[in-house]
């Protein structure tokens, strides 16, 4: 079992025993078991008896649990909470403002238990009559009712990219050429489909293969649909003739907005990408790049990336910009809004920024949680001056070589009234601030909205981290105003992030566009709390390039001269 599976395991055990009222050190133990395990490093599967009871927070029964789950596979004290407990049930954990004690109540006094019956109650105002609910309760359940349903059976960009590979290797011992295409080739954030082409010669193929799950009410004769064992995520296989593979490969790629775009003499993309391969004889040895060059040089527009072909302002774009001035993960020359174990990080600074500078970063810049974030064990002053001593000492041992510097920053919480976290004399002992909301997350639009316009307009903000909160595919973000905060950022000169963690992939790519008309740099943040986090930075890229962001625009494309001499005049 890998750490992540061993930590969702005891969380979920926590969960279910105060759920069932069992013994309050019980669930203590496994509560602060899974906060702490959360945190640890190293391969946990790897450790025997003694070196678990060496961790914090993780006593002789707990080691115990641990050598059980990762020898068996599973928990007996879970499996015994899972046979008392309805699937509907737990289910609920996944509603916002839901935890055990509220899911009790609706479970034993009301007897709802599932997800449907709870919307049925929320409907007919059943729950606002509830003590301890009300009618804002009821109202917010629902919304996160309609959220979910609307989100399932989708992935995230990265684990429909990864489910995506593992597919393709076992189509591969069916059919001779396969190829990934779909939502997952544009690299869409989120995923409902994952898309195959699979090529054949002579014949119709007639697809079975262990582990996939056919519908035959969807499927026909040129497509296979169905799943893949327990995956919740449609698949569809299209078999296509192989001499098609080319220009079918560019048409199932893009968005069907983006096939019926028309060129001057009215024609629409699609037509051009049906004919034009087969019209050359072109097949032999062309390459997809190539062949996809030739169809939209038939179409009369230069080559528009993969990511880009969504049908919302690329023909626009490529008017006015060149596939070269798209930013790359080459371009980035620093890191930007990430965590140390100053916070609620896995590494250490100096681990954390010696990864960096391997990696050929010229600067590290480190952004813990500011002291209101105790959840995240945020800096308190004394802690603040703690380590900016530390980058002091670090910046000198680290450019030794070559130059490379760690910037001081800090994700400042947005209070609830719009203000930073701290008092000025300590915003200013900073390089640069990343400005970002974490709590009271249910403001209407408008108030939300001026939440964040009294923190733009704040002359310490830097950065506004991840603008509205979102999660992908678990919360909604709050609701913004993207006009009014794009506007404000563009009138105080503050950069907005695209929080590169797939969980966020926030700013979203639709309002880049908006954001570079009104001049308003954007900056890739990985928000990484460990090392290999910085790698997420490539998902954001990856959306940062759907929304047309260009390097010059890109703020932590700046050099580290360049990024200290802006920084040095924002700060005057």
């Amino acid at each position: 079992m890998s750490n992540s599976d061993i930590v969702d395991t005891i969380e979920l055990t926590a969960k279910l025993l105060e759920l069932h009222n069992e013994d309050e050190f019980r669930i203590k133990t496994y509560t602060n078991a899974a906060y702490n395990l959360d945190k640890y490093v190293g391969e946990l599967s790897q450790l025997d008896f003694p070196q678990l009871t060496q961790i914090q927070g993780v006593g002789k029964m707990m080691a115990g649990k641990i050598l059980e789950m990762v020898s068996t596979g599973q928990l007996r004290d879970l499996q015994d909470l899972l046979a008392k407990t309805p699937e509907g049930v737990i289910e609920m954990f996944k509603i916002k403002g839901l935890g055990a004690k509220k899911i009790k109540v609706l479970w034993n006094e009301l007897g709802i238990d599932n997800l449907n019956e709870l919307q049925i109650a929320c409907e007919n105002g059943s729950i606002s009559k509830v003590k301890g609910f009300g009618g804002k309760t009821q109202e917010s359940i629902l919304e996160s009712l309609k959220f979910i349903q609307s989100q399932a059976g989708k992935l995230r960009m990265d684990k429909a990219a990864i489910l995506a590979e593992i597919i393709l290797e076992e189509l591969k011992k069916s059919f001779d050429k396969v190829e990934i295409s779909g939502q997952v080739r544009r690299k869409s954030e989120t995923v409902d489909t994952l898309t195959f082409l699979a090529a054949y010669t002579d014949s119709l193929p007639d697809f079975t293969a262990e582990g996939f799950i056919k519908d035959e009410k969807t499927s026909s004769p040129f497509v296979w649909r169905g799943k893949f064992l327990e995956n919740k995520i449609s698949i569809e296989i299209r078999y296509v003739a192989e001499n098609e593979l080319l220009n079918k490969q560019f048409v199932y790629t893009a968005n069907e907005n983006h096939l019926k775009h028309r060129n001057e003499s009215g024609v629409s993309l699609l037509s051009v990408a049906l004919s034009t391969i087969l019209a050359n004889g072109l097949t032999e040895g062309l390459t997809q790049d190539a062949a996809e060059t030739a169809i939209y040089e038939k179409f009369g527009v230069p080559y528009i990336i993969p990511e880009m072909r969504e049908g919302v302002n690329e023909f626009d774009w490529i008017k006015k910009n060149k596939n070269e001035d798209l930013v790359t993960w080459d371009s980035l020359k620093g890191i930007l809004h990430n965590h140390s174990t100053y916070s609620d990080g896995q590494h250490s600074l100096e681990q954390m920024a010696t990864y960096c500078k391997e990696l050929g970063f010229e600067y590290l810049g480190i952004a813990d949680h500011s002291q209101s974030a105790t959840y995240a064990s945020g800096l308190l002053i004394t802690k603040v001056q703690q380590q900016h001593a530390e980058i002091e000492q670090l910046n000198k041992k680290l450019s030794a070589d070559r130059p490379f510097k760690i910037l001081k920053g800090i994700e400042s919480d947005i209070l609830g009234d719009g203000s930073l976290d701290y008092p000025d004399e300590v915003l200013a002992s900073f390089d640069y601030i990343v400005a970002s909301v974490h709590s009271n997350l249910t403001m209407n639009q408008a108030r939300a909205t001026e939440r964040l316009v009294r923190a733009i307009e704040n002359p310490y903000t830097t950065i506004l981290g991840h603008p509205t909160g979102r999660l992908l595919l678990s919360r909604q973000g709050y609701p913004i105003d993207y006009k009014e905060v794009i506007d404000c950022c563009a009138a105080n000169g503050v950069v907005i992030e695209i929080n590169a963690s797939p969980y966020r992939l926030d700013l979203d790519w639709r309002w880049i566009e908006y954001a570079l008309d009104r001049n308003v740099m954007l900056s890739i943040n990985p928000d990484a709390h460990e090392m290999q986090g910085y790698h997420d930075m490539h998902y954001g890229v990856a959306a940062a390039r759907k929304g047309g962001l260009t390097k010059n625009m890109t703020f932590n494309a700046l050099s580290l001269v360049e990024i200290e001499e802006y920084l040095g005049r924002r700060k005057k």
